[in-house]
């Protein structure tokens, strides 16, 4: 039996262990604060931006003041900037220019009309419809190149040309002319993104007041009109949206062109503004000159889409 003041400091030590695990710990209590826990939410996203976008994009600033040879990095101004408004790059941004045109248009009024007609009542099996038009959005771009390839080959037995044989017209070398050449690639992008573009509008569909359709059939407005006053107007956020991200992958187009002409396409028909900085970065070993095609397409995007923005209104407040 242990002495009575060996057990009142045996006790007391017992009474402490049992406070020092219920005091809340200080560093688990300030990780749970509500000031702190949004930030550790969002730092992964931060540490990913500031590594794998803002990093690379100040250092191909830089690297297109230099002349980047292995071992032996050398700056030398503007030199690689006079250099980049030439004839081919001239080709490369119409041909990414016309691109993006039809891309945009496609990618933008397709969806808007067969997002409605999918969330209309009259049509059965929206979410077999729905789900078939999701499905190219899964599938690479390399892997569906090819069997474009296969399907749109210069032989009579293509697909294609069966087709256009088929109505009486002759067969097409759809890899060697510039109007087929654009085709494919535009043909290409719209076939793989337009289910993704056409759940964004269905998305944006369901915020639309049925109530505001009900008034309308009340007024005797047409279909038409409905679609003009009623959905247009409470699609404009997602179309806004729709259309500057087309505009971003347009410019930014890699794969559609690499996958149809890997080695060069004939005249540069399909040749586009990254493809010309792969080109000359990667394949001429000249990456200060592909930098500086780089920083100049960065800004071509950012002024197009800045303009675009200001011409639809996305600066304005709510009822301005």
């Amino acid at each position: 039996m242990l002495p009575a003041s060996t057990s009142s400091k045996h006790n007391e030590k017992q009474e402490r262990q049992i406070q020092m695990a219920k005091r809340p710990n200080r560093f688990l209590s300030f990780l749970n604060s509500k000031k702190v826990v949004p930030y550790i939410f969002i730092t992964p996203f931060i540490l990913s931006f500031l590594l794998l976008t803002l990093y690379p994009t100040i250092k191909a600033i830089i690297m297109s003041f230099q002349s980047v040879l292995p071992g032996q990095i050398t700056f030398i101004g503007l030199h690689n900037y006079s250099r980049v408004f030439n004839p081919t790059f001239y080709k490369a941004l119409s041909n990414t220019s016309i691109y993006v045109f039809f891309t945009v248009v496609i990618l933008v009024v397709m969806p808007i009309i067969l997002s409605v007609l999918l969330d209309s009542k009259f049509v059965k099996f929206k979410t077999i419809f729905r789900a078939s038009l999701f499905v190219p959005a899964l599938a690479s771009t390399i892997v569906a190149g090819m069997v474009f390839r296969l399907m749109f080959g210069e032989t009579d037995t293509a697909a294609a040309n069966q087709v256009l044989n088929w109505i009486g017209l002759s067969s097409v070398d759809w890899r060697y002319n510039a109007w087929s050449g654009m085709f494919l690639m535009v043909l290409l992008c719209s076939w793989k993104w337009m289910g993704v573009n056409i759940l964004y509008f269905l998305a944006a569909l369901q915020n639309v007041p049925q109530d505001l359709y009900e008034a309308a059939d009340i007024d005797g407005a047409t279909m038409m009109q409905k679609f003009r006053y009623v959905t247009l107007p409470f699609l404009k956020p997602i179309t806004i949206f729709v259309t500057t991200i087309s505009i971003i992958n347009g410019f930014r187009m890699f794969e559609e062109s690499f996958v149809f002409w890997e080695a060069g396409s004939p005249g540069n028909i399909g040749l586009t503004v990254v493809g010309y900085l792969y080109q000359q970065g990667i394949q001429q070993n000249d990456m200060g000159f592909g930098a500086a095609v780089g920083v100049i397409l960065m800004l071509i995007i950012f002024l197009i889409s800045f303009i675009q923005l200001i011409l639809t209104g996305a600066f304005k407040k709510e009822g301005a």
